[in-house]
């Protein structure tokens, strides 16, 4: 990809985001400009009201308490503080909070992380959060940049679990692992890795079921999984990835909870980010579970799930160039 293609690339993302993010934005900035209307400095009465704001955001109370004690501090401080002022702080103690993936590990353009031929993408998250429809996006954007790309439809106790994902498969032309309703999931992860191997593969993506009703046998099927790819290669999966709906905002967070309980997360999806006033979640997720965000949903367009940019995505909080 060129240096044109970079900036163009990334203008079309930012554009992708401050749209996603236009309801949150709205809420958001629009408690805090009346706030600050009328006020030359920052006061109890405007923090109270930034306070409100980040709350009604979905950014969570314990999130909300960190940012508040930072500014605070802040006006501490400098015992003047403007309040045009505000907006640039407020972005930078929000920036801090989100967890940057380490460059090694990182998707930049859809550019896979080093080390790994195929890398194994175990994909978990409860039904209806958009988790299958994530990972056919996934596979499409992937494909765009030039990855041969495997997909495994291990979730084999939800019929339309297969069928979705068999259509991601011939929408993308892209090749998929799948057996009966009520195989062991294991047994088609297994196949799937042992096929990604045998076909060279770059990515592989492996969808599982979405079931929290019962947290036990969630954490022993998903180990199940884990332990039937190692045997096939050690060091996989290389990512377990759980997708969230971002427009159930605190319900997201238990969702959260639940599942780095069952097993080791690695990185977050949070998709339906359009169309919510809630997107603030994403910080709440990100600062109470330090797990890097590597992809958001922003529209129903398979481009519309972006490669996660924490300045892109504070940019698009605040629409601010």
């Amino acid at each position: 990809m060129g240096f044109f293609d970079k900036i163009f690339g990334k203008k079309q993302q930012q554009e992708s985001i401050d749209q996603g993010l236009q309801k949150t934005r709205e809420g958001f900035l629009g408690k805090i400009s009346r706030a600050i209307a009328g006020k030359s400095t920052v006061d109890e009465e405007v923090l109270d009201q930034v306070e409100d704001a980040l709350v009604t955001a979905d950014i969570g109370v314990e999130t909300t308490v960190k940012i508040i004690d930072a500014l605070e501090a802040r006006v501490a401080k400098d015992k003047y503080l403007n309040t045009a002022e505000l907006n640039t702080i407020l972005k930078d103690e929000i920036k801090n909070l989100l967890v940057s993936a380490p460059q090694d590990s990182s998707y930049n353009n859809y550019e896979l992380p080093a080390g790994h031929k195929p890398h194994i993408i175990l994909v978990v998250g409860v039904n209806g959060v958009g988790k299958t429809t994530t990972i056919g996006k996934l596979a499409h954007n992937f494909s765009l940049a030039g990855k041969s790309v495997l997909l495994g439809a291990a979730d084999t106790f939800r019929a339309a679990a297969v069928d979705q994902l068999t259509i991601w498969s011939e929408r993308t032309n892209v090749p998929i692992v799948k057996k009966e309703m009520g195989s062991d999931p294991a047994s088609v992860a297994f196949d799937t890795v042992k096929s990604g191997l045998a076909k060279n593969a770059d990515v592989v993506l492996i969808d599982t079921a979405g079931r929290l009703h019962n947290k036990a046998h969630l954490m022993d099927e998903l180990s199940k999984i884990k332990k039937v790819i190692q045997k096939v290669i050690p060091e996989a999966p290389h990512e377990v990835m759980l997708v969230l709906d971002g427009s159930t905002g605190q319900n997201a967070l238990e969702q959260a909870m639940h599942f780095t309980a069952a097993t080791d997360v690695t990185a977050l999806t949070i998709t339906k980010l359009d169309g919510t006033a809630k997107g603030g979640v994403v910080l709440a997720i990100a600062n109470q579970f330090k797990i890097p965000v590597k992809f958001i949903g922003v529209g129903e367009k398979a481009e519309d799930l972006l490669v996660f940019d924490k300045d892109q995505f504070v940019n698009g909080l605040f629409q601010l160039q």
